[in-house]
């Protein structure tokens, strides 16, 4: 930490103060995921709701950076304090948010401190000031790369090894690259050509790698519908499905429809369905940009009454989406022992559901961005031995480009020591099981 300057008090009482709305947000969704366990997107449509463009961006890079670096932050702070603060208490939050801005955001500490003492109440401003004051002639700096919770990096540890913990911390340093799936893979070369200017990678058959901070709306082909924004790891499961000329599709939990729009750009006929009025307005307007069709249907799929059989059942089953901790890493925080159990069980049982829409002969894909072996691996070995009517296909691994990305049993699993020179890629597993019976 930079001594220029002195380390200065500054606090103006209102959102009239430069940055302070922002910092207000910040705390808002920090308060709504540690007290509320509410996703960061979530939390980000409520808090930001009034925030101009500029302001927004910056509430949203604060707090990403702050939970990013919550372990190590948190220490800093225990550091200087007589008597731990509770996990959830509000000066805590405000260090955390304030520190984020001075140690990675790289903020002078006279607007990180003058912009959160206004949030907080009476006498803990001077807790909050002392701390930051002694902080700050400590030169205080943080680690190469950010701490995993104990809880995440226990589970991990287990279920991985050392090498992916050591992997996930370096992954969790910043955020993803930018990944675009094509509508036309053969429009590749082409479309890399018109963007240049990005440094453009291929890592797969249809797939564009752009560097983070690119603006989605500005890049070539947007307008023209030509791709999505699709981590190349949720592009997986569709990749298993193969062509689909003359095949049905049925995609369950479909929105907000990356999958949807492979399937369909692959040639099947598919039904997609949501429980999410709101999403599926998102998956409708996704599937206009890009042209594509696709037979939507909002429904609870626990309760859709359907006879109907497909070809491809693909099970895209709600998780913790504890994979996509780089993006998201709000995940990290929020998960614990019970939310996994919790999931698991409502898998369990779509998984029984989406079965009976598998035709003979048919194959259902099952995919979850979770680096939980109880949502993936489990999963398919409880449902086999409970269902002898299925059978596991072993995926190949000509179709998938990740090294060492299918298991000996022959389902995927993603881990975050993977393609981690051309940018990394999310924690995800599929399987596709196929009905004999």
């Amino acid at each position: 930490m930079s001594k220029n300057g002195k380390f200065q008090n500054k606090p103006k009482p209102s959102d009239d103060a430069v940055g302070l709305a922002s910092r207000r947000a910040a705390l808002a969704m920090m308060d709504a995921v540690q007290c509320r366990a509410q996703s960061l997107d979530q939390a980000a449509i409520d808090a930001c709701r009034r925030l101009p463009p500029n302001d927004k961006a910056h509430a949203i890079a604060i707090i990403h950076e702050a939970l990013r670096w919550q372990v190590d932050l948190d220490a800093m702070i225990d550091s200087k304090t007589q008597k731990i603060l509770d996990y959830d208490a509000k000066p805590r939050m405000l260090l955390r948010i304030a520190l984020a801005q001075m140690l990675v955001l790289k903020t002078p500490s006279h607007a990180a401190i003058s912009t959160v003492l206004p949030l907080v109440d009476k006498g803990p401003r001077k807790l909050v000031h002392g701390v930051m004051g002694a902080l700050y002639r400590d030169q205080a700096k943080l680690p190469m790369t950010p701490s995993l919770p104990e809880k995440a990096m226990k589970r991990w540890r287990k279920n991985w090894g050392d090498d992916m913990i050591e992997a996930a911390s370096r992954a969790l340093l910043s955020p993803p690259p930018l990944d675009l799936m094509l509508k036309t893979p053969a429009d590749r070369d082409a479309i890399m050509a018109q963007m240049q200017d990005y440094n453009p990678i291929s890592l797969a058959d249809g797939h564009i790698r752009l560097g983070r901070g690119s603006a989605v709306e500005h890049l070539p082909g947007y307008a023209d519908g030509t791709w999505w924004v699709q981590d190349i790891a949720a592009s997986l499961p569709v990749r298993i499905a193969g062509d689909g000329a003359g095949k049905t599709a049925l995609d369950l939990c479909a929105a907000p429809g990356g999958k949807t729009m492979q399937l369909a750009a692959a040639g099947f006929d598919v039904t997609a369905i949501d429980i999410s009025k709101r999403r599926i307005e998102r998956l409708n307007q996704n599937l206009r940009r890009v042209d594509l069709d696709a037979d939507i249907i909002c429904a609870d799929i626990g309760k859709w009454d359907n006879e109907a059989q497909f070809d491809i059942v693909l099970l895209d089953a709600p998780c913790t989406a504890s994979g996509t901790f780089r993006r998201h890493p709000d995940v990290l925080q929020r998960i614990d022992k019970d939310d996994i159990m919790r999931l698991a069980e409502k898998q369990k049982s779509l998984l029984s559901r989406a079965a009976k829409w598998v035709k003979l002969g048919g194959t259902l894909i099952y995919a979850t961005c979770s680096l939980e072996r109880e949502e993936g691996e489990q999963q398919i070995e409880s449902f086999l031995l409970d269902n002898d009517n299925f059978i596991l296909d072993k995926i190949d691994g000509n179709i998938i480009a990740i090294k060492d990305a299918i298991a000996a049993k022959g389902w995927l699993r993603t881990e975050a020591q993977m393609m981690i020179d051309e940018g990394g890629v999310d924690g995800f597993f599929a399987a596709a099981i196929r009905r004999i019976q």
